[in-house]
């Protein structure tokens, strides 16, 4: 089945973001996974944690459970200083499990779950939860630029050229 047009742009994105953060975090010593620009700033643990959060509650909101017990360490408004992180190889393991799982869903994701009206919680352009969908994919982009930048910080490959 096709992915919805309401939702094919997002579904794009992810796509793009599963490659991109496993671009962006090839290479990292363990040390690396927790270096931080400033002490205002999230590590690289935090932002990987935080952005496989945002999919399980994204696939939370299309009728779909999945979860880690760690996940809710990483919920919006988690301090990453306050966070025992699982290590690197388990949270990468975490992303591509997540991320077959929500290409699946996203691909399967009926008009009905779509057009349900957005429950309080991330913004919704349109008031339903393809709005959810579409701007949680920007939420992830970010996370995933703010991953690409602490990589370059950190004197690696950029992952655009």
């Amino acid at each position: 089945m096709p992915v919805p047009a309401v939702i094919e742009a997002a579904a794009q994105n992810y796509k793009f973001n599963e490659k991109f953060l496993a671009d962006a975090v090839k290479g990292l010593s363990d040390e690396e996974w927790k270096r931080r620009p400033s002490d205002s700033t999230n590590h690289m643990s935090w932002i990987v944690g935080h952005v496989i959060w945002a999919r399980k509650m994204l696939l939370g909101r299309l009728g779909t459970e999945w979860s880690q017990p760690w996940l809710n360490d990483f919920a919006r408004g988690a301090k990453c200083d306050a966070v025992p992180c699982p290590p690197p190889e388990t949270l990468m393991s975490a992303w591509t499990e997540v991320s077959g799982v929500l290409a699946g869903v996203l691909e399967n994701a009926s008009e009905e779950v779509l057009s349900k009206p957005a429950a309080q919680g991330p913004p919704s352009a349109d008031g339903k939860v393809s709005g959810i969908v579409n701007f949680l994919a920007i939420h992830e982009t970010y996370h995933v630029g703010q991953a690409a930048y602490l990589s370059c910080w950190m004197g690696h490959k950029g992952i655009m050229g």
